[in-house]
């Protein structure tokens, strides 16, 4: 497929939409990440930037993920929590498969860069109480207007993924601990929310100069706990080596339970929280594992799939940390 002339044919369809006189599409590049998506920057020619966020044809789909229209119609109905505008669902005159455009915001998704650049100095103490914030906004999304989501809790993800575990054949002692010690303490769902399901620094666009602008990447949205999305942003892998900075690399627990609360969000206690984290360093290492095992079996010889997938040995330190923190 011949995305930027699609690109370029469709900008006219575009322009009305955006209140644009554009005739066609520029400074097409494809971006770099994403293993089952493409993500496609470009311009109209009167300077309006855009993203196409497309799956290829072909193109793998985890069972777990969400169809791209749903995605889209998700980033409508989160207002007013920051996501980029949604401009186009595309359609088969489009030529681009299963797609959506969007506007194109400003600001840096890369991790390392985030944790460690003078330039987010002055925005990264705030980062934590900011997410919580933002969290609280998304978990109170009405739910009668949502697209149909599944729902899962604690016992059914940790159920899920011990079933990929089982079938990958592996043996590791500290995932097997991790299974038992999680299935004794998996708490119920009180009332399911709007819950990301990735939300992670490396899915949110940071400004130097405004902080937190747009939370990216919905594939994996479900209902479920709040604490799971506190969770999951302070697993170890996503603080890129700033690992005093148990919030993505850049704030503390209790900066981002605050922000949660203090924007209406449920009462999260820490203990919760940590539970959740745990549960994300047993996933993430899991996937890890199926990451190596798609690799060694000449199913995918990206470097990419390679590298994530020596990872799975960070994850069990973390597990083994947090066990021996909850005892």
């Amino acid at each position: 497929m011949d995305v930027p002339a699609a690109l370029s044919a469709l900008a006219p369809r575009l322009s009305p939409l955006l209140s644009s006189r554009a005739t066609t599409a520029v400074n097409i590049r494809r971006l770099s990440g994403g293993a089952s998506l493409e993500t496609w920057a470009f311009d109209l020619d009167d300077g309006t930037p855009l993203i196409l966020r497309r799956r290829p044809p072909g193109g793998s789909m985890s069972a777990a993920a969400l169809p791209l229209s749903t995605e889209a119609a998700l980033l409508v109905a989160v207002a007013p929590a920051p996501v980029p505008e949604v401009v186009r669902v595309c359609a088969p005159i489009d030529g681009l498969g299963e797609a959506y455009v969007m506007r194109r915001l400003d600001g840096e998704t890369l991790g390392k860069r985030i944790v460690r650049d003078e330039a987010f100095a002055s925005v990264r103490p705030s980062l934590a109480r900011r997410c919580g914030e933002v969290l609280a906004a998304i978990h109170a999304t009405p739910l009668d207007d949502l697209p149909p989501l599944e729902t899962s809790d604690a016992a059914s993800e940790l159920a899920r993924y011990e079933a990929i575990y089982r079938q990958s054949g592996a043996q590791r002692p500290v995932f097997e601990a991790a299974f038992r010690w999680l299935a004794s303490r998996a708490p119920p769902l009180e009332r399911p929310v709007l819950v990301h399901g990735d939300f992670r620094n490396g899915n949110l666009m940071i400004s130097p100069h405004a902080g937190l602008v747009g939370v990216l990447d919905w594939e994996l949205a479900h209902l479920g706990d709040p604490a799971e999305d506190l969770g999951w942003i302070c697993v170890n892998s996503w603080r890129f080596g700033q690992w005093r900075r148990p919030v993505g690399g850049f704030g503390d627990y209790q900066d981002l339970l605050d922000g949660h609360a203090a924007a209406g969000g449920a009462p999260v206690s820490l203990e919760r929280l940590l539970f959740w984290q745990a549960l994300g360093s047993l996933k993430w290492g899991v996937m890890c594992l199926m990451m190596y095992a798609s690799f060694a079996s000449g199913a995918d010889r990206s470097i990419e799939r390679a590298m994530i997938g020596r990872r799975a040995s960070e994850t069990e330190i973390d597990l083994v940390l947090l066990m021996e923190r909850a005892a």
